[in-house]
């Protein structure tokens, strides 16, 4: 014979209780969920959620940071692109000033001098472009640690190296922002300086047939400062784009983790309205389940 089990007030009270117990910690989640606006927040709310989010996270850090290495790196091409602009302009004063002291049978010794000091200042603009700084670093000394690139009388006192800025990921993504002096402004004799100075020089002695090399070394100066003009130009771009890229993985990646952690307003709200009307719908039938017991008409 089949022996029925006992059903106790105590054990239907613990049910009831579970039951309701259950019902508040599901209607206390979507509450964190309405206050925080997040669905995701502790990892056991969504395991697989979480490292989805942490990853995006990571990438989202790493793109945040290539923008930052990328406005710094425009910021030294920027600085380096006016100063060669600049000095390009100076040299197009140079020549004009040497085509004149070529009138060797028109110009007075006075109007050789006037001339010659010309060129004497310009050749000191030419030395305070060459030392121009960028956060407090000169742009065209390589990686030195010196205030300057250039000494006084244009004898390079930087360095070969090079600075970069890594504005993506990978080895490519390192992109040079510095322009080494020798480079733009030459070496040796046929460096700016170097040939300024013989022009002022030659005109002051009135030499015709030296101002004549001068000009050619001095147009050849030119095209190398222009040069390299043209390569700061395609570098800037180059770092413009990827920086335009890494704005755009940035806003990718925020829409990718609103769809992992953000809630869906409208249907959360619809969600907690429901639990809700669930809750007061199972207090009213525990009241009717759990009936009155004796201990209550002895009270």
């Amino acid at each position: 014979m089949a022996i029925s089990g006992r059903i106790t007030d105590r054990s239907i009270h613990t049910r009831v209780l579970a039951n309701l117990q259950r019902n508040l910690a599901k209607g206390d989640r979507i509450q964190d969920q309405l206050s925080s606006g997040k669905q995701i927040n502790r990892p056991s709310d969504s395991p697989t959620g979480t490292v989805s989010s942490m990853q995006l996270r990571a990438e989202s850090r790493a793109s945040e940071q290539f923008i930052r290495n990328a406005d710094d790196g425009l910021g030294w091409l920027s600085t380096t692109e006016s100063t060669l602009t600049s000095a390009s302009a100076l040299l197009n004063r140079a020549r004009d000033l040497t085509v004149q002291g070529l009138n060797t049978g028109v110009n007075s010794t006075q109007s050789n001098e006037a001339l010659a000091t010309e060129i004497d200042q310009i050749v000191g603009s030419m030395v305070s472009y060459a030392n121009t700084k960028y956060l407090d670093r000169p742009v065209f000394g390589g990686t030195t640690a010196k205030p300057i690139a250039y000494e006084d009388d244009g004898t390079y006192v930087g360095d070969s190296g090079q600075t970069k800025r890594s504005v993506a990921a990978g080895e490519n993504g390192k992109v040079r922002v510095d322009v080494n002096g020798p480079d733009a402004f030459g070496t040796g004799t046929d460096s700016v300086f170097a040939v300024l100075k013989s022009i002022a020089t030659n005109i002051r002695n009135g030499d015709g047939t030296k101002l004549a090399d001068d000009l050619k070394n001095l147009d050849k100066a030119a095209g190398s400062i222009k040069t390299t003009l043209s390569e700061v130009g395609s570098r800037y771009n180059r770092i413009t784009q990827m920086r335009d890229s890494a704005q755009d993985r940035v806003l990718s990646v925020t829409s990718q983790l609103s769809e992992i952690e953000d809630i869906d307003l409208p249907k959360t709200i619809m969600e907690m309205q429901l639990q809700q009307t669930s809750y007061q719908a199972a207090l009213a039938a525990s009241a009717k389940v759990i009936q009155p017991s004796l201990i209550d008409f002895l009270r």
